[in-house]
């Protein structure tokens, strides 16, 4: 089974060719600028086929993005598949399910308009998303069948203390003003991967997830489920970010709009595009420019990695309260699974735990490299793992694809993970 993974932003669409089965990548490349003058890169996995970087492709629409990557697919010189039919369905990243999802769904009429319902959770993301699965439909049909992942839903199993907000409980009923959060997909992949490199089943551990690159959060999994997580109502709550500020008193905001007058727009902005590493340093959003400052002597590159390290100890020194106890903790994303200096610092604030760390493997695993950074006999496993997110969203629509006969029905009514 073939499966296409789409992530579509708003002028750009990411997408791989695997086998969910084998986790073998068969292609994968990024259409960039749609809409404006489009940029397409193709990266083949098989040898000999030709790669094409950033070369310029018409993408007025996502349609044609869509149609791009599907002719580099089946193209006869350096395509990986034969024909459009050697792909057996397409997952989408859907950012927002809201209450609604729990769980991947497939996509029908039903649940496009549940989509945008959740339009208002997501503005900057789920129309980007919607869109992309509306220009799958225009140009493959829908005969293919396509599912929704939502990065929300592995969340959806935290209890209410930890997703309510101690607001008036009718912005909860009315608004549904609570705790969603995000990166659902990677702390899903990390966590099972983990427990399989301890030899245990995912229900018997208490783990702890750290996926941090330009946007962190920090989730606690008990049992195999999302227990508690650092983003809250939108991504900007948590742990100090690239450009967003993390979790601040929020009377700061009317504030700064009495005292600097500025407009709620412009404090919006201001936390999730001018503050994390950015505002702190006065440099850069990106942590490898900053550290690099920082070991120049440069004092708010310094500090904005000292407010980063503290603010992870605290997320994982809370999560193991909460949880009772912690078995192991994982390192993901593009800071986590890169910056040895960041997970040392991090990890020797957690000595009290039993935690011991290995310098010399902690140093050794970087560049997309897996596995364990702690001594022998460290009470608490850490471990860097490279997320993948794609091979989550495959396996997730393989499951739901596999059980359907779309030759036998019309009535493609919603089918969810539970459900078979």
């Amino acid at each position: 089974m073939n499966i296409l993974v789409i992530n579509a932003g708003s002028s750009s669409l990411k997408y791989q060719l695997l086998n969910p089965e084998t986790g073998v990548l068969l292609a994968k490349g990024l259409c960039e600028r749609i809409g404006i003058d489009g940029k397409f890169t193709y990266k083949p996995q098989i040898e000999g086929k030709q790669v094409l970087d950033a070369v310029d492709v018409a993408m007025p629409t996502h349609s044609e993005a869509i149609q791009a990557v599907l002719n580099a697919l089946v193209d006869k010189d350096n395509g990986v598949i034969g024909s459009m039919k050697e792909i057996d369905a397409v997952g989408h990243r859907v950012v927002h399910g809201g209450e609604a999802f729990n769980k991947a769904v497939l996509i029908t009429d039903e649940v496009m308009e549940a989509l945008e319902d959740c339009i208002p959770l997501a503005p900057l993301h789920n129309p980007a998303n919607i869109t992309g699965i509306n220009a799958c439909t225009a140009v493959m049909g829908k005969d293919v069948p396509q599912v929704a992942v939502f990065d929300t839903a592995f969340h959806q199993t935290m209890p209410a203390k930890a997703y309510m907000y101690a607001l008036p409980y009718e912005y909860y009923e009315n608004d549904k003003v609570r705790r969603y959060g995000f990166h659902g997909t990677s702390h899903k992949y990390v966590s099972q991967r983990a427990a399989a490199m301890l030899g245990k089943k995912p229900e018997e551990l208490k783990l702890i997830s750290c996926h941090l690159g330009n946007g962190s959060s920090v989730t606690a999994v008990d049992g195999g489920k999302s227990v508690d997580t650092s983003m809250g109502f939108t991504p900007q709550e948590g742990i100090l970010m690239g450009t967003r500020s993390g979790s601040i008193d929020p009377t700061i905001i009317p504030y700064l709009i009495e005292h600097e007058g500025m407009t709620g727009e412009q404090v919006e902005d201001m936390l999730n595009r001018q503050s994390g590493l950015l505002g702190v340093s006065g440099l850069s959003n990106d942590s490898r420019n900053v550290c690099e400052a920082a070991a120049q002597g440069h004092y708010r590159a310094g500090l904005a990695i000292r407010i980063l390290v503290h603010g992870i100890k605290k997320y994982i020194g809370a999560y193991a309260a909460a949880m009772g106890g912690v078995d192991a903790i994982v390192f993901t994303a593009g800071l986590g699974e890169n910056q040895p200096h960041h997970r040392y610092a991090i990890c020797r604030g957690l000595r009290y735990l039993g935690l011991k760390i290995d310098a010399e493997r902690n140093e050794e695993m970087v560049g997309g490299k897996e596995g364990k950074i702690s001594t022998f006999d460290s009470q608490v496993a850490v471990y860097v793992i490279p997320t993948n997110e794609e091979l989550v969203i495959a396996r997730d629509t393989k499951v739901i694809v596999e059980k359907l006969n779309y030759a036998s029905t019309e009535d493609k009514t919603i089918v969810d993970l539970e459900d078979i």
